[in-house]
């Protein structure tokens, strides 16, 4: 009987302890900034209980040239465009972006990456990939600002 006591007060010990490892947080980062073209004007949008949120896309370039090696002039320049969704949740941020980014605007997005999962139209489970972002940054690229 003793014997028994004591290994349920050991199995309750170690249960306990294993709980107490969990609690202990670690630093993590997911941090994400990103410098491209607005692929279309913003659009506003809220599910029934929470609160609105701005979706627009995002494209990256990269660009490469094949040949001899990155200091050579010779070789064909190849590009491939990335598009990347955005969404905005933050409630001044939110409004900004809505009334102020427009398709083919030239920002700079910070955030975090966000994995989800959703079900289309066809009842299809399909995966996608946010940018949830916490700061915008408007560029100009236009001739006149730069006189």
């Amino acid at each position: 009987m003793l014997r028994s006591a004591s290994v349920q007060i050991f199995r309750q010990l170690v249960r306990h302890r294993s709980t107490d490892a969990n609690l202990i947080l670690e630093r993590s980062i997911n941090r994400v900034q990103l410098l491209g073209r607005v692929g279309q004007d913003p659009v506003m949008r809220q599910v029934e209980g929470r609160n609105p949120v701005t979706i627009f896309s995002l494209a990256t370039n990269e660009m490469w040239r094949s040949g001899d090696g990155e200091t050579s002039s010779t070789g064909d320049v190849s590009q491939k465009t990335t598009w990347h969704r955005v969404s905005v949740f933050k409630p001044g941020l939110r409004d900004v972006a809505y009334h102020y980014v427009k398709k083919g605007s030239r920002i700079l997005v910070e955030g975090k990456l966000d994995y989800g999962e959703y079900v289309d139209k066809n009842q299809v489970r399909r995966q996608a990939t946010t940018i949830i972002a916490d700061n915008i940054v408007f560029l100009s690229d236009n001739i006149r600002d730069r006189t």
